[in-house]
């Protein structure tokens, strides 16, 4: 199966997850899986929340993200991947000057 985010519509989401600013993002859901394609603009954030049923992998496509992670912040850069498993909680910052890229999946474990 290949999935063409040039085929999905473009969703632009303010304040995601109570974080401030814009990301925009195309998205493929089916019943045990997502796979985002994101843009967090500059000084943008996703807000803290927990996996409780899934886990997320992001794997940055271009820049810089700030991730706090169960209490603890990590820098991720292009190339680097971020994992949240089952029951952790993370949050995402672009603390920089320029748009980053990731690729998020989000698991269902139940």
């Amino acid at each position: 199966m290949i999935i063409d985010f040039n085929h999905i519509p473009e969703a632009k989401i303010e304040g995601f997850k109570g974080g401030e600013g814009v990301l925009f993002t195309r998205n493929f859901v089916d019943p045990k899986s997502k796979i985002m394609r994101t843009t967090l603009t500059a000084g943008a954030s996703a807000g803290l929340h927990t996996h409780a049923e899934n886990c997320e992998i992001i794997y940055v496509l271009s820049g810089t993200l700030t991730f706090i992670y169960d209490g603890k912040e990590e820098v991720c850069a292009a190339g680097q991947v971020h994992y949240s498993p089952q029951a952790h909680a993370h949050a995402s910052e672009n603390r920089t000057a320029e748009p980053a890229e990731y690729l998020a999946i989000v698991v269902e474990h139940h």
